[in-house]
Order: structure tokens, then sequence, then C-alpha cells
């Protein structure tokens, strides 16, 4: 993205998380530690089923009176009927917020600009009564403004910021190889470790148990991780579940289709370094590994 370009998310929901024991809730379900949460600070995490299996992903941000989670659109729904399931009697409140914020997307240079203006050097800073935050992901997807869509469009014409159309940012995460566009695909179809997480900052081994921890923490700890969700290119059309074939040799399997395709790919048996630049078959249409390994 270039220095004055915006993007505006119209795919993401808001949860609210509020309440005295909202942090220990938060705590003993998500991936990531949220003691790491804070005015300066804003994370990546998820929620894994207990086999430790692709749940929901979501970013977490520090609220005046709580937290914020930052998730797909899809999602909102499900995410705040299986938190309220661990509700218990906690005392918290959990509410759908999606209809009073948007999500913006910013450079990394713009961000840093916004930095030196307001003298702050944290990954996440108040700009007019919105936080903004560095993706955790990966800094050069940039960052993210949290706000309302009135005090949003105000920031816009203050920074001189023009509105561009999401296709740039989606296609920057595809190259990286962050999935945005898609993610419910996922669902339950491979292990936290195989969809990236670890490296997308998104869990915590040192912090203490969480839902799917113990078969995830045994995954690191035994080396265990023999595929790995990687973006795949192609000019054709890839559908769901088709297989990926290398010299007639079945390597994966696509589990994100178009417009930007993903595949959990085998990192062993043949190993990926024989065929991660080499021209690869789906049913018969050819396309490749578009990030190395």
């Amino acid at each position: 993205m270039k220095k004055d370009q915006i993007v505006l998310l119209e795919n993401r929901g808001l949860i609210s998380i509020t309440g005295d024991d909202a942090k220990n809730f938060l705590q003993n379900i998500i991936t990531n530690d949220i003691e790491k949460v804070s005015k300066s600070c804003s994370i990546f995490s998820a929620l894994f089923t207990p086999q430790g299996k692709y749940f929901f992903e979501f970013f977490l941000i520090q609220s005046k009176d709580g937290y914020l989670l930052d998730c797909d659109s899809k999602a909102t729904k499900e995410i705040i009927n299986y938190l309220a399931k661990y509700k218990l009697r906690s005392k918290i409140e959990i509410k759908d917020k999606s209809n009073e914020y948007i999500i913006g997307i910013i450079s990394l240079e713009k961000f840093n600009e916004i930095q030196k203006s307001e003298n702050k050097q944290t990954d996440t800073i108040e700009y007019r009564n919105s936080s903004i935050f560095i993706d955790s992901r990966n800094k050069k997807l940039g960052a993210r403004i949290l706000s309302t869509l009135e005090k949003l469009h105000l920031t816009i014409k203050k920074l001189e910021l023009k509105i561009t159309k999401p296709d740039i940012y989606f296609k920057e995460a595809h190259i990286l190889g962050i999935p945005i566009k898609g993610v419910e695909s996922l669902k339950d179809q491979l292990f936290g470790l195989e969809a990236n997480f670890e490296e997308l900052s998104a869990i915590d081994f040192k912090k203490g148990c969480y839902i799917g921890q113990e078969n995830t923490a045994r995954m690191k700890l035994k080396n265990k991780l023999r595929r790995r969700l990687l973006p795949i290119s192609s000019t054709e059309k890839l559908n769901l579940g088709e297989e990926i074939f290398y010299d007639k040799i079945k390597v994966g399997k696509i589990l994100i289709e178009k417009p930007y395709p993903f595949g959990l790919v085998k990192l062993i048996d043949p190993n990926v370094e024989e065929f991660k630049n080499k021209e690869l078959l789906v049913n018969n249409k050819k396309c490749k590994i578009l990030k190395s390994v």
C-alpha cells in the first residue's frame, strides 16, 4: 500500500468483552497471552478445538472497560455463542459491536508518521480517540485503525488519505501467506500449528493452559509438524477440497479457493524443498506454491 492510501474492511466483526472477570476468562481459552494486551499493545490470537485444531482467529485490543475482539464478520455470531458457552458464572458481558465500528488499513510508513507526530513509540497508539495498531502477524500488512465510521472519515480527512479498493490488501496478504478471505473453510480442518499460528505470533507457549493447549504443545515439543497452510498461485480456478499433485504424488489439498487460494501442503515425504518451486497440478490445472517455505 502507498503511504496516502487506506483500505476499509467491510467484512470484519467487533465483539466487546467487559466485566470484572474478562481478563481471566479470555486467558483460560485463547492461544495467546492476554497479559500482553494493553493500551500500548494489541495481539493476534485464536480459539482452538480441544484437539488443537483451527476454530476462530481474531485480534484483541484493549478498550476503556475491557477488550474488543476484531474478527471475520462471518464468525461473529459463532464466536459470541462459543464464548457464552464457557461463560458459566464469570462476571463478563459479551456484546456484538459490529455496527458501531469499522476497520481501516493504512501503511506501516503512515503509521510511523503518526507515531512521530504524536510522539509515541508503541505498536498500539490512540489517535483522535481511535486505536491504531501494527498488524502483529506481519508488519508488511501495515496498521489497523479501529474506529467509529464518523470518526474514521474525519481521521481520513485529517491525514489526507485516499480510500482504495481492498484487493491491494488481500493480494499482499496472500503473497505473505496470510489468509484473509475464506478462513471460515479452515474450521476444524487443520491444527493450529499447521495454520502457521506460531509464525503469526498467535500462540504463547509460556502461558498457562487454554483449550487445545495439550496437543499444540506436544506437536511443538516433538516437532511433529508435517503439513502447513501455504498460498497457491494459478491462472485457473482451484476448488475447495481438490487435491494437489507433484509428479503424480499427492502433496496437499485446497482448503481456501478463489480468489486467493491456500492449500494444506506436505512438508516431508516428499520433502517440500523438492517441489516448492515446481509446477504442481490440481485436477489437471497448473499451479505453484506462492510463498517460499
